[in-house]
Parts: structure tokens; sequence; C-alpha cells
């Protein structure tokens, strides 16, 4: 017999009220309608947009279980809302959304050491000198796996991540480094590894900081003459994640009570995960002591997606959103918008806006004129080819020769000032600057970069070509 919406929801709802008590299943189940069955897609009818985020926030594990019950593992619910329509129209306007199928982070209870106890405190179980805390784990639950969707660009990072998640402390990858350019989902993928850690294992105290937070949580115990008190609440997290771990370059202070913790935390087989918008390689003013730990593990690096990556991004922001949109209106976007996911997800989310307020139909015009307001904003986003090029018009030498292995005096100045305006324009690494330029290594960048910078001060002729193609670039 083949399964249709009603025999699924049906078979879910008995499920469902085996689980429950009887009044929850009256008020919040008994109202729903089972609308359509399509492969592993079940979509419900619910009366609201409260309703739906009841459910999603006290129900969403249950209704996962009976829903994988009934269609395997695959299985996806879908909520369709029906809304009183304000336009006039006779028919009730109709908001589609997908379930996450997962309920918020909740705080982390951890007993911890307390030196001074009150005289006052009198329980007898509470173990003398342990007070209980709770600890938020700051992390966002929309940030996860599901929705961190893999292609070329974030392999390797991705498959580290999932490892991690599944054996916090336990591989070699720590601690583990992501690093990458702005907006192409460093924070995200952090972020996922602990959700899903969470999910796994859910005793162990998972804490998300950014380096700048850190910092000032720091600062803050300096000035209180709590540095050690703040050592102890971070020896205390089982999987510590630091966003942004660039952003303690040049604070001794800060790096050298993170150097404390770190090895705390690695010696007690804890997990350590960081990420920053450089390779370890090119962090500049970090102490060599703290570096050296960076690459103790797995540094893995995120690239700009590639076009079938760009498109699966924007179908599952669709899906998300509960929107439908033209084939080639997607493929159109995702041709034009290459940067990074970011401007991805703002280039689809303002076409969503513009056509729901406006009352118009999402169009390839439409699109075109989005999409044209990205890119102008984006072309300021210089990438190593096009200095290259501009480069190589100005001396008057075609690409090849600029990074061909000559060591003729003009094609080499040429070349180290490509590197140098690289260096400057783009937020790529060295040793992805030098591979890109002649295939040189990192070392031979940060040379051309000092040689630049010496020979501005030194040589007059040198500081107009500089003065030029910085022009050229900066139209």
């Amino acid at each position: 017999m083949s399964k249709t919406a009603e025999s699924v929801w049906e078979n879910c709802l008995s499920f469902i009220k085996d689980n429950i008590q009887e009044q929850a299943y009256k008020t919040w189940f008994e109202p729903i309608k089972s609308v359509e069955l399509t492969d592993n897609a079940l979509y419900i009818q619910v009366p609201s947009k409260f309703f739906y985020e009841w459910l999603e926030e006290h129900y969403v594990k249950l209704l996962k279980v009976a829903l994988t019950k009934e269609l395997g593992k695959n299985a996806k619910l879908l909520y369709k809302i029906k809304m009183e329509n304000t336009y006039g129209n006779k028919q009730p306007f109709t908001e589609q959304l997908p379930s996450a199928h997962r309920s918020p982070v909740k705080p982390q209870d951890v007993d911890a050491p307390l030196k001074n106890l009150s005289p006052e405190l009198k329980n007898p179980f509470v173990i003398p000198g342990i007070r209980n805390l709770k600890i938020e784990s700051q992390l966002n639950a929309n940030y996860s796996f599901d929705n961190f969707l893999e292609g070329d660009s974030n392999r390797l990072a991705r498959s580290a991540g999932m490892a991690v998640a599944n054996k916090p402390g336990g591989t070699s990858f720590n601690p583990l480094l992501i690093f990458g350019g702005v907006g192409l989902g460093k924070t995200h993928l952090a972020h996922a590894i602990g959700v899903e850690i969470k999910d796994k294992y859910p005793d162990k105290t998972v804490l998300y900081i950014s380096a700048e937070v850190f910092t000032q949580q720091y600062i803050d115990s300096v000035k209180k003459n709590t540095r050690n008190d703040f050592i102890h609440f971070y020896q205390l997290i089982d999987v510590l994640i630091i966003d942004d771990v660039q952003f303690l370059s040049g604070k001794s202070g800060t790096q050298d009570v993170f150097f404390h913790i770190f090895n705390f935390l690695h010696q007690n087989g804890k997990q350590v995960i960081l990420t920053s918008d450089k390779a370890p390689v090119d962090m500049q003013d970090i102490e060599q002591r703290l570096l050296s730990r960076f690459k103790w593990g797995l540094s893995a690096e995120l690239h700009q997606p590639d076009y079938e990556t760009r498109i699966s991004i924007l179908k599952n922001i669709l899906y998300r959103d509960g929107v439908e949109m033209p084939e080639e209106i997607i493929e159109y976007v995702a041709r034009n918008i290459k940067t990074n996911v970011r401007e991805l997800e703002g280039a689809i989310i303002s076409l969503i806006a513009q056509s729901s307020f406006n009352k118009k139909e999402v169009t390839l015009d439409l699109a075109k004129g989005v999409v044209e307001k990205f890119v102008k904003n984006v072309k300021r986003e210089i990438s190593i080819d096009y200095i290259q090029k501009v480069v190589s018009d100005y001396f008057q030498l075609d690409i090849d020769t600029l990074q061909s292995k000559t060591r003729k005096r003009h094609v080499v100045q040429a070349r180290q000032l490509a590197m140098f305006f690289a260096k400057k324009f783009t937020k790529a690494s060295l040793a992805n600057i030098g591979s890109q330029i002649g295939d040189r290594d990192h070392a031979t960048v940060l040379h051309a970069c000092k040689t630049v910078d010496n020979l501005v001060t030194t040589d007059k002729q040198f500081r107009k070509f500089v003065e030029d193609i910085h022009k050229k670039l900066s139209l």
C-alpha cells in the first residue's frame, strides 16, 4: 500500500500521543492537518506562525523521531501557515517554512571550585568547595552542518570539523584552525562543530567566544585582580571555540594567558577550535610559542565557493525561507556573485525582499537590478589575476613573462609589485599569493613586500610606479 500524507501523519500522531500529555496533544497536535507528501517530505498545515514557532521550540525532536520512523533518516518536515489575507484577494495567503529539526542549545551545568564559600552555606548536599555554574555555550543552533553545504572549496575543513564533532579531543586535529577570507563560513563551521558536539555529547561543556570578547574579559580580570579565576573558568571547558584568533595580535598579556589555558586544555584531552582570516604563517605580532601550537593540529583553509556549490547554497536558502524561484534566476545570481557566501546570501535575500515588499514577481530584470548593486560593491574586492593584468599592462609585459623564472631586473620588480599589491588589496594568504604569481613560496612574497617598502623610500622612479599602479587598482 502506498503511503499518503494522511496515513503518514496519522502514524506520527499515534506515536506522539504515546509520548506527551493528553492536554498538550489536544492543544498542539489535533489542530494540525496533513497537506501533501512528496518523496521524503511531509507538508503539514498549522494555524499560525506562533504555532509553528512553539512546535519548533518544544516538540521538534519528537516530530523528528516520529517522521524518521515513517519516512527514513532523510525525512523532511515542512509547515504551511495559513495567513489572513491583507490584500483583498479571496484566497488565503499561505507561508511555507521548513522545520529546523533542531532545538536551541541549553545552558550547561558545571561544578567549579569555590575558594570563599559563604559561612551561611550549610546544605549537606553541596560538596564543600564546589559551586554549580550555569555556562551558556553561546552557540547558534541555526548554524549547523545541515545547512553548511559541502563543495570543493570547503571539503577539507568540513570533513575535519565532522571528525572533531564525532570525537572531540580524540583526533589529531587538535587544535583545529579554520582560516579563510571574509564571508566564507568560518564562524558558521565553528558553531556547527559545537552544536554537533552538544547533540552527540550533551554532558560536554562547549563554549564559543570571539577573541575580542576573550581579550576584554581578560582585561577586566586584571583590573579586578581575578586573573586566576579567569584561567580556572576556562580550564573547566571541554570544547573551547575561539573566533577571529588573529585579534590576539600584539596583545602580549592576552596571548600569555591563552597560552596557559591552551596548554592545560590540550594536555587534558580537551578540544580547541580556532578561526582566523589568516594562515598561521601570515599572522603577525603573535608569539612564536603560540603560533607553533596553532600548527600542532590541522590548519584547514576555506576557499571561494565554485559555481555548483553557489547553486546549492542559493537553493538551500530558498528552501529554508519557503520560497520558490525559477532556475534561470538562481543560475544568474550564482554566475555573477562569486566572492563569498555572505554576499550570495545577501543578494538572494534582497531579491526575495524586493519581490515580496513590492508585490512583484521575481523576474530576470529584477534579479539583474539587485545583482548589479551587489557587484558594484564587490568589484572593490580585487582579485590576484586582475592585479597581475594591471601590473603587466603597466610594464608592457605579458602575464607569462611576469610569472616566469627570469631574473631580469624590470620583470623581477614587476613581479614583486604584483605580490605587494596582492597582499595589500586581497585577503589571500602569502602562500596563496605566491602560488598564483609564478608558483613561488610564501617567503618569496614576504621578501618582495619588504623590497617594495624599502625601494619606495629610496627610489623616486620606483615610488612613481607604486603610485601609478595604486591609482589604477583604486579606480
